[in-house]
């Protein structure tokens, strides 16, 4: 089982966690399992290009290097799986039982978006050579950019304040946990663990493809990480082709 964590290395200002990690892999200074915490991150990536703003010092700003060893028969969204999976693991021990994913692997409670991951793959052909696991999670934040629709963190569910090194370090253990799950029984018991947890499941959300708008039912996620959602027909969609636009 692949350990993660080993080292923390803990940085006081870096552009973007994922960068680095991945300069560092590429450039074979750092080994796999690696992390790479910010207390501040300038540029922070989020999906489709987005950033990722938070608070210097308050939330989890994280990155994982990682090396397949034992997971290529899992591919790439059994990788998504277990870092959603570990996200929620944490979370919900703290939130409780509201905690959801929203496919592919932004982490919720109840409506509203704790935290969100972005995978950077490194390939050579079709060779899978090393990933970087990116996590953003609330913690500590209680005022937001205005234009975030819906975030929300930990101490504004809880009341409660954090140390958030201490919660990354408890998130190496269940990345760990979750990763040594799927190298030995594969993707089928993480993604059945997945769908548990998946935000929406049975309600009906809208929906736009390209320049139509659709209303669906979340029904689950298939093998190769597609959405699958029905509305009169079922339908399966790739990450990227569609994006959610709220509840119906």
């Amino acid at each position: 089982m692949q350990r993660i964590g080993i080292p923390f290395k803990i940085i006081d200002s870096v552009d973007s966690t994922n960068r680095l990690a991945l300069e560092e892999g590429q450039e074979e200074r750092s080994a796999s399992g690696s992390v790479f915490f910010a207390l501040e991150q300038t540029a922070g990536k989020g999906q489709r290009g987005r950033t990722w703003a938070s608070e210097p010092g308050l939330n989890i700003m994280m990155s994982v290097l990682l090396e397949p060893d034992g997971l290529e028969h899992a591919g790439l969204f059994g990788l998504s799986c277990a870092a959603a999976l570990a996200a929620t693991d944490l979370f919900g021990r703290h939130a409780g039982e509201e905690t959801a994913i929203k496919w592919p692997n932004d982490i919720y409670w109840r409506d509203r978006k704790a935290g969100g991951i972005l995978i950077e793959n490194s390939m050579r052909g079709s060779e899978w050579r090393r990933s970087v696991i990116g996590f953003g999670i609330n913690i500590n934040q209680t005022v937001f950019e205005t234009d975030l629709p819906n975030p929300v963190s930990l101490r504004q569910i809880t009341g409660k304040t954090f140390d958030p090194i201490a919660l990354a370090r408890e998130l190496c253990t269940a990345l760990e946990l979750r990763l040594g799950q799927l190298a030995e029984t594969g993707l089928t018991p993480l993604l059945g663990s997945y769908e548990e947890r998946l935000y929406g499941r049975g309600r009906c959300f809208r929906f736009r493809k390209g320049d139509t708008t659709f209303a669906a039912v979340v029904q689950g996620v298939d093998a190769e990480g597609r959405l699958i959602t029905e509305n009169g027909q079922v339908q399966r969609h790739r990450f990227g082709d569609i994006s959610w636009l709220g509840p119906v």
